[in-house]
C-alpha cells in the first residue's frame, strides 16, 4: 500500500466517524430534543425562544452536513459554529423555567453537547473536553442562580452530566486514538517505502557496479594479471599504451553515470584528461547541436577517441559536430599506429586516415529518432 493510499484510508475512516457522529447529534438534538420541547411546550414562558435554540443546533449540523457532502473541514468557520451552540444553550437556559434544569424539560442539555462535539470532532481531545466543560458551566450556573441547588438537584444535574460528558468524550477517545493510529500507520507505511527505495537504490548500485566490473574484465583484468605474474613489463612502451587505454576507458566508463547536459562530450572531456596528464596538448571544440546518444552509442562514439588520445605523443585535437540528423566526432594526433575495435552498434562508422605518424578517425552516427539535448 503507498503513501497515497495509506492517507485514502485514514480520509475514510475520519469520514466515517463524523457521518455517525452527526447521525447521533441530529438524532438526540432533532429527534429526543424536538421531541420534549414539544411535550413540554406549555410550560416554557417564551417558547419561541426554545425554537430559535433547537433551530440554531439545526443550522450548525446542516452546516456540517453540507461540508461533510463537500468532503471539506470546517477550518475558520469551527469556532464560529461552536459559539452559535454555547450561544444556542444560553438562550435555552434563559427562558426555561425554574427548576427544570437536567430534567426533561431542559432539552438542550443532552442536545447542545452533540452539536458541538460534532463540530469539534477532527480536534484534539483537550478542545472537546473544553468545549464539554463551557457547556456544563452554562447548565450549573442556571442551576445555581435560577433554581434551588439541593441535593436533589444535584443528583439529578450529576447523574445527567455523566451521559451529556461521558459519552461525547468516550467517542472523542476513541477519534483520539483512530488519529494517532492513522498517524502511525501513514508513518510506518513512509518509512517502509523509503526502505524500498534505499534497497532499490542499492541494488541498481550493485547491478551497476556488477556490469562495469564486468565490462572491465574482458582488458583490464587481463593487464592487472600480466602484470601480477611479470608476463607484462611497465617499462614497456607497449604496455604503457595499453595502461593509457584502459584508464581512458575506465574513466569514460565512471564519466557514464554522471548527470550533465551532454554526456558525449562530458565522456570526451574524461578521456582527454588521460592525454593531458601525459602532457599531450589537448583541443576540444564542439559545434552544433545533437540528440543525446545512447550510452552503447557513445561508447562506440568515444572507443577511437580515447584510443588515438591515450597513445597520442605531444598533440591531439578533438571535435565534435552534430545536428538532429548526423553526430560526428573526429580526433587528429600524433599517435602513429592504432588498433581500435569495430563499432558494436549498427549505424555507426569509423573512418581513418594515417600520414607517418600523424592519425586522423572520424566516428560518425545517424540517429533514427530526432531528439533535442
Amino acid at each position: 500500500m503507498t503513501d497515497a493510499a495509506g492517507e485514502r484510508t485514514g480520509a475514510q475512516l475520519k469520514r466515517g466517524l463524523r457521518i455517525a457522529t452527526l447521525l447521533v447529534a441530529v438524532a438526540i438534538a432533532g429527534g429526543l430534543g424536538g421531541a420534549n420541547l414539544m411535550r413540554h411546550w406549555d410550560v416554557y414562558e417564551w417558547p419561541v425562544a426554545q425554537v430559535v435554540a433547537l433551530a440554531m443546533l439545526a443550522a450548525v449540523l446542516a452546516c456540517e452536513a453540507v461540508l461533510l457532502v463537500r468532503r471539506r473541514p470546517w477550518n475558520r468557520l469551527r469556532w464560529a459554529a461552536v459559539a452559535v451552540v454555547l450561544a444556542a444553550s444560553a438562550l435555552s437556559y434563559a427562558t426555561l423555567p425554574d427548576g427544570r434544569t437536567s430534567t426533561t424539560t431542559d432539552w438542550i442539555f443532552g442536545a447542545a453537547n452533540w452539536a458541538g462535539f460534532t463540530v469539534l470532532l477532527d480536534r484534539p481531545l483537550r478542545t472537546s473536553a473544553g468545549f464539554l466543560a463551557a457547556h456544563e458551566l452554562v447548565a450549573l450556573l442556571h442551576l445555581f442562580l435560577f433554581d434551588e441547588p439541593d441535593r436533589q438537584a444535584l443528583a439529578r444535574f450529576a447523574t445527567g452530566s455523566v451521559t451529556v460528558i461521558g459519552f461525547p468524550l468516550c467517542v472523542a477517545v476513541g477519534a483520539a486514538v483512530l488519529r494517532g493510529l492513522s498517524a502511525a500507520a501513514t508513518t510506518a507505511q513512509r518509512e517502509l517505502e523509503r526502505v524500498r527505495v534505499v534497497e532499490a537504490v542499492a541494488a541498481a548500485s550493485h547491478r551497476r557496479r556488477q556490469q562495469r566490473f564486468t565490462e572491465l574484465s574482458a582488458s583490464t583484468i587481463p593487464l592487472l594479471e600480466g602484470f601480477a605474474d611479470n608476463s607484462l613489463r611497465p617499462d614497456d612502451p607497449a604496455v604503457q599504451r595499453l595502461c593509457a587505454i584502459e584508464a581512458a576507458r575506465m574513466r569514460r566508463l565512471f564519466a557514464e553515470t554522471d548527470t550533465v547536459a551532454d554526456p558525449l562530450v562530458h565522456e570526451l572531456r574524461h578521456c582527454a584528461d588521460v592525454a593531458d596528464r601525459k602532457g599531450v596538448e589537448v583541443e576540444l571544440d564542439t559545434r552544433g547541436q545533437w540528440p543525446t546518444p545512447p550510452v552503447a552509442v557513445r561508447r562506440d562514439l568515444t572507443e577511437p577517441v580515447l584510443t588515438v588520445l591515450a597513445t597520442a605523443a605531444s598533440r591531439a585535437r578533438v571535435t565534435v559536430v552534430g545536428s538532429a540528423d548526423l553526430v560526428s566526432v573526429s580526433v587528429v594526433a600524433d599517435s602513429g599506429e592504432v588498433d581500435v575495435p569495430d563499432p558494436a552498434t549498427p549505424g555507426v562508422l569509423v573512418e581513418t586516415l594515417r600520414n607517418d605518424e600523424t592519425v586522423w578517425m572520424e566516428v560518425q552516427w545517424q540517429p533514427t529518432t530526432p531528439a533535442t539535448r
